[in-house]
């Protein structure tokens, strides 16, 4: 038994309400633009961009997520689109395409900048939220986290890999250490507030040492050596 973890999380990744705002800020005028949202979970970011009049379509294979954001835009008198699939699969166009957190569904974040370039739409932009090392970590700290060293670069490499790719970036941003606490924080209530609700029930100890674990992974592994990037990106059209 696994508790509703992220029922007190607005985003599935260490961003501010405020921070959401400015990026879509920093996106430009939306109404009328299509944008889509791949990996899109529960759909936050997306209703939010269009309830600033946005055509906008999300895909995920969580079924559980994608229900969640449609009752999410029946409540708030939003019009989006969600559809449970393999955002991979999408092969349409967008004005915007949004890929925050991920990447890792292409296998890496060079697959990914490479396969969506041809999606966008003239004067297009792409909204890509993807990890980073701030600092090196240490053997001691890699034991404790769920991914490995190569998986991530620093936010240079990143940002060097998005023009290597043809994209040239309109906005960087990075998460505040107080947005990766709260978001860290908000994503281990779930637990809590089970525990605190089932002291006796029979997974009460399994569900402690989950609990346990991905504090200990956070507190003791990626705390302050894992970063958070924003990135606008813009691809210049492609030459033949």
């Amino acid at each position: 038994m696994i508790p509703p973890l992220h029922e007190d999380l607005d985003f599935n990744c260490p961003l501010s309400s405020e921070r959401a705002d400015r990026l879509l800020d920093h996106l430009g005028p939306l109404a009328g633009n299509h944008v889509v949202d791949l990996g899109c979970g529960w759909g936050e970011l997306l209703l939010r961009a269009a309830a600033r009049g946005a055509v906008a379509l999300g895909i995920d294979q969580d079924a559980d997520a994608i229900a969640h954001a449609r009752a999410s835009a029946t409540a708030r008198g939003v019009t989006a689109a969600f559809e449970t699939g393999d955002a991979t699969a999408w092969t349409g166009t967008a004005d915007v395409i949004v890929v925050n957190g991920s990447t890792h569904i292409w296998s890496t974040t060079e697959g990914a900048l490479n396969t969506l370039r041809g999606s966008l739409r003239p004067a297009g932009r792409l909204l890509m939220g993807e990890c980073y090392w701030r600092t090196e970590p240490t053997t001691a700290q890699l034991a404790e986290m769920p991914m490995t060293r190569e998986e991530y670069g620093t936010l240079p490499q990143l940002v060097d890999l998005a023009l290597t790719c043809g994209y040239r970036p309109l906005h960087i941003a990075e998460a505040s250490p107080d947005e990766w606490n709260d978001f860290q924080s908000r994503h281990a209530l779930g637990y809590e507030k089970w525990l605190a609700a089932n002291p006796t029930h029979p997974e009460h100890a399994a569900i402690t040492t989950k609990a346990d674990n991905h504090r200990r992974a956070w507190l003791h592994g990626w705390h302050g050596v894992l970063g958070m990037a924003y990135l606008i990106l813009w691809a210049p059209p492609m030459t033949t």
